[in-house]
């Protein structure tokens, strides 16, 4: 049956992209008028890329297409579960009750290889710390348990995934689990931008997100994959053999004396399957956006150290879209 259903989201939400895109327009490009902006960065040599500076247009690397973007796909998971539960604060918002059918397929996930996160059958979890088993050491069971949560079945939670996805404008993207450990669930670096910064809207995302590790009644501590967490850039990780290296995220960098939030997804970066290596090609790519003011000036632009949100001074930007 989730075949099934998976099989007519891929139809509806193809048919609703070609209806959008006619054959020979499906790839993204910036509007002409923005298109220097583009021009001063310097995207990855391999993937894609997308990049947005403070209240700046945002700028795609050219001829994206639709590939699998691994637990990148835990952003919308995220964001839809705050649109529904919305916290503030020090909330911890609703408590659910880890089930014995949940804690079995977590230690099936464990056998296959998965990215999980350990929980116990009775252990109870709030919304907060649901949010940080899925978004710090990415717990593919943890997004399975919120989809569960919100929506009852796995099933509908995807229908909202792509329903969701078409109203933010992301035309090119199918959802075919909420974890994204299914290489069918392919979008690109322009759309995940748009998703992420709808996330971020949430002090709690942001928060959690920035966080170098947490800890767990059952799990213990965990630690965030983020290569570059402790460089001042906060973001969700993805990483696999058909996603390569993924990275979306966010740093503070100064111009013109003020500060403003950099903001970028890299896909596609990498190869093989060592999560380390394809995670530090996506953190490198990274970098490289964000010193794309510097590229284009030829000044070299220095990271301070420290907790994410820490800043990068670039120097004078003149004549863009800031």
């Amino acid at each position: 049956m989730r075949l099934v259903a998976i099989s007519v989201l891929l139809l509806a939400a193809a048919a609703f992209a070609a209806a959008r895109h006619p054959p020979g327009e499906r790839h993204q490009t910036l509007p002409a008028k923005h298109r220097a902006y583009a021009s001063a960065i310097s995207w990855p040599q391999q993937g894609q890329a997308a990049f947005v500076l403070g209240n700046g247009r945002p700028a795609a690397s050219p001829y994206e297409h639709p590939i699998p973007i691994a637990s990148l796909a835990k952003v919308m998971t995220a964001y839809l579960i705050l649109e529904h539960y919305p916290l503030s604060g020090a909330q911890d918002g609703i408590t659910i009750t880890v089930t014995a059918a949940q804690a079995q397929a977590e230690a099936q996930a464990a056998a296959q290889g998965q990215s999980v996160v350990a929980v116990r059958a009775g252990e109870q979890l709030t919304e907060r710390q649901l949010l940080e088993a899925l978004l710090i050491p990415s717990g593919n069971n943890i997004a399975r348990m919120l989809a569960a949560l919100l929506a009852g079945s796995e099933s509908r939670f995807l229908a909202e995934m792509n329903a969701e996805a078409r109203a933010l404008g992301m035309d090119h993207t199918i959802y075919t689990d909420p974890s994204g450990f299914d290489a069918s669930t392919v979008s690109t670096a322009a759309d995940q931008l748009r998703v992420f910064q709808q996330a971020m809207r949430f002090p709690v995302f942001r928060e959690v997100v920035s966080t170098a590790s947490v800890t767990l009644p059952v799990a213990g501590v965990l630690t965030n994959y983020n290569p570059l967490i402790a460089e001042g850039y906060a973001g969700k990780t993805g990483s696999d053999s058909a996603a390569g290296g993924c990275l979306a995220f966010f740093t503070h960098v100064t111009v013109d004396g003020g500060q403003q939030t950099a903001v970028g997804v890299v896909l596609g970066q990498g190869d093989g399957s060592d999560t380390a290596a394809l995670l530090a090609a996506a953190g490198e790519a990274a970098q490289q956006l964000v010193d794309f003011v510097a590229s284009a000036t030829r000044v070299p632009t220095t990271a301070v150290p420290g907790a994410a949100g820490g800043a990068l001074t670039l120097p004078p930007q003149h004549g863009s879209d800031t």
